[in-house]
C-alpha cells in the first residue's frame, strides 16, 4: 500500500514496493505479464508471475514507478521500445538502458524519494545520511502544510533506495542479492562510510552516458520551444544535470558534441554562446525515439 501525502496538486508518495527493491528481471517479467492481457489484481497473478503475493504488488509498483505502465495499467511507449519481442534491450544488458530507466524513475515522480534526493536533497547536501534525508523529508511535508510524517515508512523507502543503487555489506555477502540490485552498476550513489551510513551523489564527468541519452532527456520535455539553456539542463528539476549528477563542463561538452554530430544536421541543431548565454538550439526538434534509435542502432 502506498502512502500518498497531498496538498492541492502536489503529492508525495512513499512505499508501495512491499520493501522489495526492483530485481533485475522484474521489469521484463512485468512487461510480458501485462502484454499478455493479465492484470496484477488477477487471482492467478501469483501463479503466472511465479512470485509471492507481495512481490506481485512490488512488480506492479516498479512498473509504474519506472513509467513502463500508466496509472491505468497500460503499457507505455518506452516500455514497448525496450522490452517488446523486437525491443532494443529486453534483458537490460546495456548499461545505457539503466541510465534511461533511472531518468524515468526520477522524472516520473511516482516514487517520491528518487525525485526528492536527485532533484532537491543533493543540491543542499552532496553527502548525506539516512537521518539527514528523514529530516529533509519531514521538512518537505511540513512545507505542504504540516502533513503527517511517518518516519518508519520513509525510512523503509530509504533502505530500498540504497539497495537499488549501492552494494551494501549485506549485498556483498549475498551474491544473488548483489546481482539483483538493478541500478548498482551506475555507481551514482556512493557509500562513503559504512560505519555511519554516509552516502554521496557528487557531480562527475559521466563520460559513459551516451550523448543520445542526454538529447533524449531534453526532447522528453515539452516546456521549451526551439532553444534550451545550458543552465536549465544543468540545474533544473528532472533535467540531465540533476538526474545524472553531471559536472557542468562535461554537460557542455556533450551538448557541443551533439551540435557537431553530422547525423543531426537535418534538425539544424547548434550550440550557441551569445553574450555568455549558452544554449542548445533547434531548427526542427527530432523525435526522441529517433534519437534513441541512433544509439541502439549501432
Amino acid at each position: 500500500m502506498s502512502e500518498i501525502l497531498t496538498k492541492s496538486t502536489k503529492k508525495l508518495t512513499f512505499s508501495g514496493h512491499e520493501t522489495f527493491h526492483c530485481r533485475q528481471l522484474w521489469l521484463k517479467k512485468g512487461y510480458d505479464f501485462v502484454k499478455k492481457g493479465c492484470r496484477f489484481t488477477d487471482n492467478d497473478s501469483v501463479v503466472i508471475l511465479g512470485v509471492g503475493k507481495n512481490m506481485v504488488s512490488a512488480i506492479n509498483f516498479w512498473m509504474k514507478a519506472f513509467g513502463l505502465i500508466d496509472k491505468d495499467g497500460n503499457i507505455t511507449e518506452i516500455a514497448d521500445y525496450l522490452f517488446s519481442i523486437d525491443g532494443k534491450d529486453p534483458y537490460l544488458e546495456d548499461e545505457t538502458s539503466l541510465w534511461l530507466l533511472h531518468y524515468h524513475l526520477v522524472s516520473q515522480g511516482l516514487a517520491s524519494i528518487y525525485d526528492l534526493i536527485f532533484n532537491d536533497l543533493r543540491k543542499e547536501k552532496i553527502e548525506f545520511t539516512k537521518d539527514n534525508f528523514l529530516s529533509f523529508a519531514e521538512r518537505k511535508l511540513n512545507e505542504f502544510g504540516g502533513l503527517t510524517f511517518n518516519k518508519k515508512t520513509v525510512s523503509t523507502d530509504f533502505d530500498v533506495l540504497t539497495k537499488m543503487y549501492t552494494r551494501t555489506t549485506e549485498q556483498v555477502k549475498d551474491k544473488e542479492d548483489t546481482f539483483s540490485g538493478l541500478l548498482t552498476d551506475l555507481n551514482l550513489i556512493q557509500e562513503e562510510k559504512k560505519s555511519t551510513s554516509l552516502y554521496s551523489i557528487p557531480n562527475e564527468q559521466r563520460i559513459n552516458i551516451p550523448e543520445q541519452i542526454i538529447l533524449y532527456t531534453i526532447l522528453d520535455r515539452d516546456d521549451f520551444q526551439n532553444s534550451i539553456s545550458l543552465n536549465t539542463i544543468f540545474q533544473e528539476r528532472n533535467h540531465a544535470g540533476s538526474v545524472f549528477a553531471i559536472k557542468k563542463n562535461s554537460l557542455m561538452e556533450m551538448l557541443e558534441s551533439i551540435a557537431k554530430n553530422s547525423k543531426y544536421k537535418e534538425y539544424g541543431i547548434t550550440f550557441s554562446d551569445n553574450a555568455g548565454i549558452k544554449e542548445l538550439q533547434f531548427t526542427l526538434k527530432p523525435n526522441k525515439f529517433d534519437i534513441l534509435n541512433e544509439y541502439y542502432g549501432k
